[in-house]
């Protein structure tokens, strides 16, 4: 997973710096950042609190003038850099840092042409731009990386997006692997993570879910342990 190459194409019209670093760090978890570049118009002083982040980060800024409207040109320039680099090969995703639903389309046009597609943006941004992503991280929780923190405004329940995972997941013993349940949880709901309802960790989220039992199983080695959860209104039947 992480010898992917993928373009970060940041709208730093939209998006702010104070989770920049946070930022570069939760993408290494999903790739390399072969392409780094960020959009606006770098003359206008709105701009300003980017530029020691372009250096420290080695994020080439990419100059659009706003010759009517900054927001538009911007997106415009973000949107046919994305497509050159897509055309031009080398890559295996593209990580579109904003929280404006201008980028639904691009996403969805890149994963179409077999890209894997990272959104990262405020709680604000719109549900059909969350979704056209194959994950969708919101930078409010970027912060705090090391222990349990304050839980996000989410729009759905965790038990709303685990309960039917862990029903799709389940085998003949009626124990469903942790590690499937969450990955059908993130391709049905890209922005679905744990860090959403204050925890670091899926194994963490679940042991204090009460619809659920959770077991942990030793590999036979004696070294790498797995977890396994099932529903419990569904033990007795």
């Amino acid at each position: 997973m992480h010898n992917k190459k993928l373009a970060v194409l940041i709208d730093a019209d939209n998006a702010q710096p104070s989770v920049a670093q946070e930022l570069f760090a939760e993408i290494a978890k999903y790739g390399t950042a072969s392409v780094k570049r960020a959009y606006g118009d770098w003359t206008t002083p709105n701009l300003g609190p980017w530029k020691d982040w372009l250096h420290k980060l080695a994020i080439q800024p990419m100059q659009q003038f706003s010759y009517v409207s900054r927001k538009n040109a911007t997106d415009s320039a973000l949107i046919i850099d994305a497509m050159d680099l897509l055309h031009a090969g080398g890559l295996d995703g593209f990580c579109i840092v904003s929280s404006d639903s201008d980028f639904t389309r691009l996403a969805t046009r890149l994963r179409e042409s077999g890209m894997e597609v990272f959104g990262f943006g405020q709680h604000k941004t719109p549900e059909a731009f969350v979704s056209a992503c194959d994950k969708f991280v919101f930078l409010e929780i970027l912060r705090g990386a090391d222990k349990k923190s304050e839980p996000q405004p989410v729009t759905l329940s965790a038990e709303t997006i685990l309960r039917p995972a862990v029903q799709d997941s389940t085998r003949e013993d009626g124990w469903a692997a942790l590690a499937n349940v969450g990955h059908l949880a993130a391709k049905s709901h890209p922005s679905f993570d744990p860090r959403n309802y204050g925890y670091q960790k899926l194994g963490q989220l679940v042991r204090d879910l009460p619809f659920l039992e959770v077991k942990q199983v030793t590999g036979t080695d004696g070294a790498a342990t797995h977890l396994y959860v099932r529903i419990r209104d569904a033990i007795s039947r």
